[in-house]
């Protein structure tokens, strides 16, 4: 009986143990990695990459970042060490961030049809800053990312509101991209520098937004007329999206008042004119009259004689 409970008692202090050290593992060796990222091809891609590891205030110089083909280690892409570099990525990957500052990320330029992944990260210890040979290492081959390879590029999305005559008008142009080092270039049909202002911001982990606000008041002339955005992608890729525009005039009551007006003088003066005619041929018929009445008078009294 004794026996059962100590096997007890020391089971239980294995599965604490256990638990109390699981985590300790899961974190000394982290990554967060996008795992998923659009590539425009012939462009270029920046891969978000931030980790942990077991030291702490360890300098860049002691840390060996490499990125490798996933399970394939002596794959690389990136090292610094650009001999070792597999032949069709040398000098097109470089590291953006400071590996003592736990940022790994990736920026890839030129990007070719091949470049989909999966692509690791992995972290190497140096005994020295001057040292080769390292005392901890480990790759984070559940962090990998993939790339999903776009042969042209996205087309701006246009965003506004009706124009009308005579009252600020704005319209907003934006496209996604995964290249903020080299952020696409946003140009309008129309416009000066004084009439544009752009913005850039990240959405989420491996994806940016790059907008262009033009702004302007529209005229009568402007109606029907057609306003482009175009997007000119590092590599020199471009895609256009284009918008009519329909200007609503601004309500007012000219276009009955003056008419109405016209009319109204045309028919006092054209009333004045046949009340003056009319005076004039009624003075003149009773002038005829008192004419026709004095002839009758005189015929009757020839007639008595």
């Amino acid at each position: 009986m004794k026996r059962k409970m100590i096997g007890d008692v020391l089971l239980k202090l294995c599965l604490l143990i256990g638990v109390l050290s699981a985590p300790v593992y899961g974190v000394e060796w982290k990554a967060t990695v996008a795992k998923q990222m659009d590539a425009l091809v012939s462009s270029c891609v920046v891969v978000p990459c931030f980790f942990s590891h077991p030291k702490e205030n360890l300098p860049t110089a002691r840390l060996r970042g490499k990125w490798h083909r996933t399970k394939e280690k002596d794959q690389l892409i990136y090292f610094e060490d650009n001999t070792r570099v597999l032949e069709s990525f040398r000098g097109r990957t470089r590291l953006l961030g400071e590996l003592g500052k736990g940022n790994c990320s990736l920026e890839i330029t030129d990007i070719k049809s091949h470049d989909n992944g999966p692509f690791c990260f992995r972290i190497e210890l140096a005994r020295t800053e001057t040292d080769t040979e390292t005392e901890d290492k480990y790759s984070f081959e559940d962090d990998c990312v993939t790339m999903h390879m776009l042969p042209k590029p996205k087309d701006p999305s246009l965003t506004h509101k009706d124009p009308v005559e005579g009252r600020p008008f704005t319209v907003t142009c934006s496209v996604t991209h995964t290249c903020p080092t080299s952020r696409p270039q946003l140009t309008w049909s129309r416009g000066s520098a004084d009439d544009i202002t752009e913005s850039h911001r990240e959405i989420h982990q491996g994806l940016w937004e790059v907008s262009s606000v033009l702004t302007f008041v529209p005229a009568e002339k402007d109606d029907h007329k057609e306003v482009t955005c175009t997007a000119k992608f590092n590599g020199e890729m471009t895609s256009r999206s284009k918008m009519t525009l329909y200007v609503k005039r601004v309500e007012n009551y000219n276009h009955i008042i003056i008419p109405v007006a016209v009319a109204v003088g045309l028919s006092a003066i054209f009333g004045g004119l046949c009340f003056l005619m009319v005076k004039k041929y009624k003075r003149r018929i009773e002038d005829l009259q008192r004419q026709d009445g004095t002839f009758f008078n005189r015929l009757s009294r020839m007639s008595r004689r």
